[in-house]
Order: C-alpha cells, then sequence, then structure tokens
C-alpha cells in the first residue's frame, strides 16, 4: 500500500533580498504572514540588517527565526562591517550563533582582493573549525559583456573546484554561468549545506527568477534533495524589484513558497524516487 507523502525535511526560507527594495524589517513581516519557515539575513546597507538585536527583535516580534545569515560580500557592502573581509565573516558568524542561526552564506573573493583569495580555502576551514556554524560557499558566475567575459571571482567562481565542508547552491547562479545545475549538484555531494532556489534563461544577468519561470532544473533539484532527506534550508532569493505593488511582490513570493514546498516533499514509500530508484 502507498503510504501518504511526507513532510519535507529542510526548511524552506525567505531571503531579505528578495523584498528588495523594501526593508529587512518588512521581509520579517511578509515572510511570518506567507508561511515561510525562517529568514536569511542578507546582510547589506540597511542599517536593520546590521544590528543583531534589532534582528531578534523582529524574529520574536513575527515569530520567524533567522535561518541563515549571509556576509556581506557583495559590491555594494565594501565597507558594511569594516572593508577587511575577515573582520566581516567573523561579524557574520557571531551574528549566526547569537541569532541561532545553523549557516553564513559566502561568496568567493573578488579577484582584486589578492591577500584573501590566497588565503581563502585555508581561512574558511580554519573558521569552519572554530564553531558549529556552517560557512556554505557559494557558486558565482563569469562576468560577461557582448562577447567578453571577465573572471572576477577567485579562487574560481565555481567553489567545486576547491576543497570546502560545505557549499551553497544558487540556481541563478548556475543559469548566468551557463553551468549544468545537477552535476555541480553531484560534484557537491553530501557537502551541500544551503540552498538558493531561483530560477534563470541563461543570459549573461543574474536575473533570480521566481521558481518555475526560468529554464533551470529547479523541480528535478528539490525533488532530489527530498529524495535523500536533505537538511539543510531551501531560501527563496528571487527578484521582485520589477512589482508594481506589495500585493504583485507578496504573490511573486508565495508562488515561490508553494512550489517549493510541493517539490521538496518526499514521495511517499512505494514509489520511485526522482532519481528511479523503488522505495517499497
Amino acid at each position: 500500500m502507498v503510504q501518504p507523502a511526507r513532510a519535507p525535511v529542510a526548511k524552506v526560507g525567505l531571503s531579505t533580498a528578495s523584498v528588495y527594495p523594501e526593508s529587512t524589517a518588512a521581509a520579517f513581516e511578509i515572510a511570518g504572514r506567507l508561511g515561510y519557515d525562517g529568514v536569511e539575513v542578507m546582510v547589506w546597507t540597511d542599517p536593520v540588517s546590521q544590528d543583531v538585536e534589532a534582528l531578534r527583535r523582529l524574529a520574536d516580534a513575527h515569530g520567524v527565526p533567522v535561518l541563515a545569515v549571509h556576509a556581506p560580500c557583495l559590491l555594494i557592502t565594501q565597507r558594511v562591517w569594516s572593508t577587511d573581509p575577515w573582520t566581516k565573516l567573523e561579524r557574520a558568524r557571531s551574528a549566526a550563533e547569537r541569532l541561532g542561526a545553523s549557516t553564513v552564506v559566502v561568496h568567493p573573493p573578488f579577484r582584486w582582493q589578492r591577500a584573501y583569495a590566497r588565503e581563502f580555502v585555508a581561512g574558511i576551514w580554519r573558521m569552519a573549525d572554530e564553531t558549529d556554524v556552517r560557512f556554505a560557499v557559494e557558486n558565482m558566475y563569469p562576468w560577461r559583456y557582448r562577447d567578453r567575459e571577465m573572471l572576477a571571482y577567485a579562487p574560481d567562481w565555481d567553489p567545486t573546484r576547491d576543497d570546502y565542508r560545505h557549499f551553497t547552491i544558487d540556481l541563478s547562479h548556475t543559469a548566468t554561468s551557463r553551468a549544468d545545475t545537477l552535476a555541480m549538484l553531484d560534484r557537491m555531494g553530501d557537502r551541500l549545506g544551503h540552498v538558493h532556489i531561483a530560477d534563470g534563461n541563461g543570459s549573461a544577468k543574474d536575473e533570480h527568477l521566481v521558481p518555475g519561470r526560468g529554464v533551470q532544473p529547479c523541480a528535478e533539484l528539490l525533488q532530489r534533495l527530498a529524495a535523500r532527506r536533505f537538511d539543510g534550508h531551501v531560501v527563496v532569493e528571487v527578484n521582485t524589484r520589477r512589482a508594481m505593488s506589495a500585493a504583485e511582490r507578496e504573490a511573486d513570493l508565495a508562488e515561490a513558497l508553494a512550489y517549493t514546498r510541493r517539490h521538496l516533499t518526499p514521495a511517499p514509500y512505494g514509489t520511485h524516487d526522482p532519481a528511479g530508484t523503488w522505495r517499497p
């Protein structure tokens, strides 16, 4: 007899970047109203995103825990939490520990951060050894303009070419890099610690579409995670800047949540999982 499907193991979170240009505080309120399991805080120029006590108050007020902290690695956050990249990671780790978050998401260094890039792999291992928080290094992409390509990240935009304890896979970035998403997932294996679910069409622009609106194998990836009982977090990180209203933005975020939960639900026993294995 086929048993009913079980609930997802992984929690589904909302990146605070997904509500931009609305605020970090708005992200907590929206996540709570739509039924997300928590948030990933993108630490950026919004002062609230940098303030651990303010984040704690928001989490308590809305009943929405912080699942992950995204360290300030973007070009626009080069002066957030210091100009020293290691200080940024130390503060991200401290914030995660104080907020009860399990993961710090970090990008590979920019190539012009030469000293940081030289020490990055060893430094991430060192920091990972000092805490229970996962440092999950995220896949990025080459920068493209017309027929030119610039390798902006070092040691590499593809973190699977180096040795890290944990990875983040971002499906908008796999689209932009034109990488084989499922092959990257296989290379990450059981070191995959975190997922940014989004979509893309393979353009030079990092699109962060609502999953299901591009060409990425979002559904298959989520089904594979469900089949192996992935216990990390799956975070919706989509671009809603073009939303014409708050209602349209929330509709997009509700659609993304429903899509993710639907495909992340483990198949019932007595069926074939996405890899084709019979599960009696």
